[in-house]
């Protein structure tokens, strides 16, 4: 069971408190106890309310972000809570099952401080202490904790206002499942303490009128999406490596939103390897994957940057147009030569050759490639080679005037 929370918006200047709720406030008190450093706490502090802290994850026993700091690349940074024993748990909610008053509480988002003092007489702590908060980042500082990771602790402090579900699940178990537990155990102790049923009848409603009933209408739909979300971030795992499995989450992310926001029903294009390759590095521009993205391909970087060019003014199509020279139908290119006279509104054209769907000008430095989607791509001399300099067009007189014209 994991839940991931979208980055809280920043609250730059602000002095208030972190955590409203009893709570939350001892969750903050927790994390100050086990620092030695009121510095590094104060950097933390204004990492959070400076929106440093990205999409948070929580699972049993962990809170982990990507927490932005003076690198391009986030640091990973997580905070350990140490979890529950099956018979701690036990314990917990048989106490909390006693009192029905705790279960209405917690559904009610609510954490009476009843509960937590009825845990204590059980022998279990519900808040953190501060031998129970273990952080830990990517980052080169030694503090315990670092800026960091302070600020991914005073963030979360403002889930756990939000829901006291969250420090559960922190303590080993989820919402479902102790809501489960909870109603289990609460029907077994009413069982106990209720009178005797009396007899007669079975109530209730005769399976034809149930079906006969009309049905209630359907929900309105969810609102539709605004941007691609943030994957979680990963722990380490031998033999896996958890930066590339975030990438491909992340590329599936924008890909989903992509098709979203584009409202076709049409698959996407099957890629070959080279293709995705390209795709990836146009859509994920960091130095570091062009670099392991060409050690992968065994293409040199020369080449892929090219076509990575291609990709960003047309996508497949333009990718193509790159490699795949083709011969233009007769009907084609009667249109095709039609349309570049009219580039020079009557003028002379300058001296071109034309090889299959390309059309070099020496004198321009230009050459046109006319694309199977009937556009042309206007390509410029790049070290001996022809390389994509702008986006297509319709009319070769756009891709012209765009700043090829004398």
């Amino acid at each position: 069971m994991s839940l991931t929370f979208p980055p809280f918006e920043p609250r730059p200047g602000s002095r208030g408190p972190f955590a409203e709720s009893w709570w939350g406030r001892a969750w903050v008190q927790a994390l100050e106890q086990t620092s030695m450093d009121a510095g590094r706490l104060a950097r933390g502090r204004t990492y959070a309310r400076g929106g440093y802290v990205d999409m948070m994850t929580v699972v049993p026993g962990r809170v982990s972000a990507p927490v932005h700091g003076s690198r391009p690349r986030p640091y990973r940074t997580t905070m350990t809570v140490r979890r529950f024993t099956d018979e701690e748990w036990d314990r917990l909610l048989d106490a909390a099952a006693a009192n029905a008053g705790h279960i209405a509480a917690l559904l009610d988002r609510d954490l009476p401080t009843g509960l937590a003092e009825d845990a204590a007489a059980v022998g279990v702590r519900l808040l953190p202490g501060t031998d129970d908060l273990d952080p830990s980042c990517s980052c080169p500082d030694w503090g315990h904790p670092c800026k960091h990771a302070a600020a991914l602790c005073y963030q979360t402090a403002r889930l756990l206002d939000q829901d006291p579900f969250v420090l559960l699940l922190l303590r080993g178990r989820d919402e479902r499942e102790l809501l489960d537990d909870l109603q289990a155990r609460n029907a077994r102790h009413a069982a106990r303490e209720a009178p005797a049923p009396a007899s007669g009848p079975a109530r209730g409603v005769p399976a034809h009128d149930a079906y006969a009933r009309e049905p209630r209408p359907l929900p309105a739909p969810p609102p539709p999406v605004d941007r691609p979300g943030t994957p979680p971030v990963l722990p380490p795992a031998r033999g896996i490596e958890a930066d590339d499995v975030e990438l491909l989450a992340a590329d599936a992310v924008l890909r989903a939103y992509e098709a979203l926001t584009a409202g076709t029903t049409e698959p996407a294009p099957e890629l070959d390897l080279w293709q995705d390759t390209v795709r990836l590095a146009a859509a994920h521009p960091a130095p570091d994957l062009f670099a392991r993205l060409c050690t992968a391909c065994g293409r040199r970087p020369r080449d892929l940057a090219r076509a990575v060019r291609a990709w960003g003014h047309g996508g497949l199509a333009a990718l193509s147009v790159l490699e795949a020279p083709w011969t233009v139908p007769p009907a084609d290119l009667a249109r095709a030569r039609a349309a570049l006279a009219t580039a020079w509104e009557g003028e002379e054209p300058p001296p071109f050759k034309q090889w299959r769907n390309r059309w070099t000008f020496p004198a321009l430095g230009l050459q046109l490639r006319y694309g199977r989607d009937a556009r042309w791509y206007p390509y410029e001399q790049d070290g001996g080679e022809w390389s994509p300099c702008g986006p297509p067009e319709r009319d070769p007189a756009g891709v012209l005037a765009a700043g090829f014209l004398p």
